[in-house]
């Protein structure tokens, strides 16, 4: 028995469990690196204990320094999230030395689940089907080619102790099969401190299917299936559950063979068995084959709790302190429909490269479940993933649950930081998507779709332009305009590569502003401002920058016109386009590329770039070295272009 909890983890996940936690009527301690120390989970926990520096290897990979927090707080168990030490067997061995409970399974489950060639072996023996593929010792290269061909192109390259899409790499043909190789294990090596791949075929229109168990260390349980099939460079964008198409009898026999895998191992507490599926012709019994089994609770289990009923982590909880499975399987059903989408500080037009920067403002609304681990003002880190929020809806079919979740992203307001909100509101409404026409290449086949920028109207521009001058933001018509004030007044705005100046004219409680011609009517009224009679969006005015929360979010940039025209950027540099290390470096001066060569390769959020030329040319200067620290925008490599 324990009363206290130590949450080994930081931001939502960590956040999640404290609220279950307390619920129960438990004590919660958490830990924190030192740039971590006004973060939301330690302020939510009754105590909170700051065990090292930022990088994730100075803190919160310290098995030594969070058992001893937990020590000195009277902690009687450790709960790890997921990510970080969730499945390190090791860590779980010094929990339990330490005399402490370890909210999780056991060393053996997780090692025997661990490395995907081991466990697609075991899998086998339990009768559960796997993919065709090399899961060998013998690493050499020339051995992994030869395998390669014998599967049959296209194959796909995994990091046998990955996750996440680390470590991974499609190869279509044989000759791009080296490089990707070299990139695959380099990936694999920075983010799991293993080399190690596997090769296995892949599978032309697959759908990624999952099963939610929960055992206790003697029987388990499945919750049904969660369809993880809409993803981006194998990283998971939108969940649901249950999965759109499934029928009864391939529901029965995925369910059948997660338990299996879980028994398999004396699974205990929430675990997930990851499928590969086949949806070429529709979902079969006989068309799914196991990937791998995530031994910790996943970042898409809300989706589940929502058609179930239930709360994981309270079940977490309730096995570690000694309680057998909570139901039996007959008492399981599904009840409606669920969808998660993941909330992400990125810029998508930039191709997705993770963000920083300060929330100026974080609303959610009625309606959504959003699993946060910030709040309206709190920095995101270079150090840690960028996930802002999860945001949850259910319903009871489908449609409204897909309706809600569209809702709910075009009413989140975020101001601070550029992210995703966009690029998952047009996936909500995507037509096929609408349809249950999923599977994992349709984000890739649609992309310039899904990122098309939003049409900026004329109302839109008029919006900002009153809250440049103090008005729409605050509803009050007369704020920003004083007697000695001229009434027409000139605002110059640019977003993206449009900038325009807009000149507004007050009249009473109405005002004319004039867009490139067009004269939009503006009227106030207790409600908020109307523009040309449609009510306004509201926005967040920032120093320099103004965010309309039209649609999922468009940023403005605000001049001041006293401001002189800004240093113009070196041409020919190629800049980091993000915090991060650089893993190497392909080119040397006076070398002649070509456009798209690859001239570096910069690590970032344990995910590798390439860096390419934009055009041909010729290398001017190296400016860095392999194993360099840079910043955002700092040049790497100088160019001159060929000369036409």
């Amino acid at each position: 028995m324990f009363d206290t909890l130590l949450i080994a983890n930081r931001g939502e996940i960590a956040c999640r469990i404290i609220r279950t936690a307390r619920a129960m009527g438990l004590r919660c301690v958490a830990v924190h690196s030192d740039v971590d120390a006004d973060a939301m989970h330690v302020a939510m926990a009754d105590m909170a204990v700051c065990i090292g520096g930022a990088a994730p290897a100075d803190s919160y990979l310290r098995a030594d320094r969070i058992i001893q927090a937990a020590r000195d707080t009277g902690a009687g168990a450790i709960h790890p999230g997921y990510g970080f030490l969730s499945e390190n067997p090791d860590f779980v061995e010094q929990v339990e030395a330490a005399g402490l409970v370890f909210v999780g399974p056991s060393a053996d489950a997780i090692r025997k689940m661990g490395l995907k060639d081991a466990a697609k072996q075991l899998m086998e023996q339990a009768g559960v089907p796997v993919v065709p593929g090399y899961m060998g010792d013998d690493q050499t290269p020339d051995l992994l080619a030869l395998e390669a061909e014998r599967i049959g192109y296209p194959v796909l390259i995994k990091a046998v102790a990955g996750g996440g899409g680390k470590g991974m790499r499609l190869v279509e043909r044989a000759g791009d099969f080296p490089d990707a190789l070299d990139r695959a294990r380099a990936e694999a090596k920075t983010a799991f401190g293993n080399d190690r791949v596997l090769i296995e075929k892949f599978i032309e229109q697959p759908r990624h299917i999952e099963v939610q168990v929960f055992g206790d260390g003697t029987q388990a349980v499945h919750l049904f299936e969660r369809d993880c099939s809409l993803q981006r460079r194998h990283q998971k964008v939108i969940e649901e559950a249950p999965a759109p198409g499934m029928t009864p009898e391939m529901r029965a026999a995925m369910g059948q063979a997660a338990v299996r895998a879980a028994e398999a191992i004396a699974y205990r507490g929430a675990g997930t068995v990851e499928f590969i599926v086949d949806g070429a012709n529709g979902l079969r019994p006989d068309g799914f084959w196991f990937m791998e089994m995530n031994t910790r609770l996943q970042v898409e289990h809300p989706v589940t709790e929502e058609i179930c009923g239930v709360d994981l982590v309270e079940w977490q909880l309730r096995v570690a302190l000694g309680e057998a499975l909570p139901c039996a399987q007959d008492d399981l059903s599904i009840k409606g429909h669920a969808f998660e989408a993941r909330l992400y500080a990125e810029d998508v037009p930039a191709g997705f490269l993770p963000a920083t920067g300060q929330l100026a403002e974080l609303s959610f609304p009625e309606g959504v479940r959003a699993e946060t681990g910030v709040r309206s003002g709190d920095r995101i880190s270079p150090h840690y993933d960028p996930m802002i929020a999860k945001l949850v809806v259910h319903g009871p079919s489908r449609a409204v649950a897909l309706r809600k979740l569209a809702r709910g992203l075009r009413q989140t307001r975020v101001a601070g930081t550029v992210t995703n909100l966009a690029f998952l509101g047009a996936l909500a409404e995507h037509e096929g998507f609408g349809r249950g026409e999923v599977d994992t290449g349709l984000i890739a086949r649609d992309l310039d779709l899904l990122t098309a920028p939003t049409e900026i109207t004329p109302q839109h521009w008029a919006e900002v332009a009153l809250a440049a001058l103090g008005v729409a933001a605050s509803g009050d018509w007369a704020q920003g305009f004083t007697l000695w004030q001229p009434l027409r007044h000139h605002v110059t705005l640019t977003h993206g590569d449009d900038t325009r100046q807009v000149s507004v004219e007050i009249a009473g409680k109405s005002a004319s502003v004039d867009v490139a011609g067009q004269t939009v009517r503006c009227t106030a009224s207790p409600a908020g401002w109307l523009f040309d009679g449609q009510r306004g969006q509201g926005a967040h005015i920032g120093p320099q920058q103004i965010t309309l929360f039209a649609r999922e979010g468009l940023v403005f940039d605000l001049h001041d016109p006293l401001d002189a025209e800004g240093d113009v950027a070196p041409g020919g540099a190629t800049f980091a386009p993000m915090p991060g290390r650089v893993v190497s470096v392909d080119v040397v001066a006076g070398q002649t590329v070509q456009a798209g060569d690859r001239l570096a390769v910069l690590e970032a959020m344990k995910m590798e770039h390439s860096l390419t030329a934009l055009a041909d040319g010729t290398v001017a200067e190296v400016l860095v070295a392999e194993g360099d620290q840079v910043e955002a925008g700092a040049a790497l490599v100088m160019m001159e272009e060929t000369a036409e």
